[in-house]
C-alpha cells in the first residue's frame, strides 16, 4: 500500500513470526487511513495499530506478549510507534467486539499475511 514502508513491515512481522507463529497480522490506525485517501480534517487517532493474532499467546501474560512484540517494532524506520494488540484467536473475537480499536482495524485494516509475498 502506497506511502507505508512495506519492506520494514515484512521485516518486523519476520521478526515477531520468528518468536510467535503468527496466524493474523492486522495493521490499521491513521497512517493506513491516510494511504487510502482519507481527508486530513478528521481524528487522527493512533498512527498505527497492529493486532497479531496467534495460539502461542496462550498462557502467556497480555502485558508480556505487547510489551515484546512492541519492542519489535521499530518507530524510526515507520515514522511513528504502534499501538500492539497480541491475542490468542478466541480474544481476538472478544475483543472485535468489545473494543473499538480493534474492531476498526479488523474491519478496515490491511492484512498484512494476505500481502506478503
Amino acid at each position: 500500500m502506497e506511502g507505508l514502508n512495506e519492506p520494514e513491515l515484512r521485516r518486523y512481522l519476520s521478526r515477531v513470526n520468528d518468536r510467535w507463529p503468527i496466524e493474523r497480522a492486522v495493521l490499521g490506525g491513521a497512517r493506513v487511513d491516510d494511504a487510502r485517501g482519507a481527508g486530513p480534517q478528521r481524528e487522527r487517532g493512533p498512527e498505527y495499530v497492529i493486532v497479531l493474532v496467534s495460539s502461542a499467546f496462550d498462557g502467556m501474560p497480555w502485558l508480556e506478549r505487547v510489551y515484546a512484540a512492541g519492542a519489535l517494532w521499530d518507530a524510526s524506520e515507520m515514522g511513528a510507534p504502534a499501538d500492539v494488540h497480541c491475542y490468542t484467536a478466541e480474544e481476538f473475537e472478544r475483543k472485535a467486539e468489545t473494543l473499538k480499536a480493534v474492531r476498526e482495524v479488523a474491519r478496515r485494516g490491511v492484512d498484512l499475511l494476505a500481502s506478503r509475498s
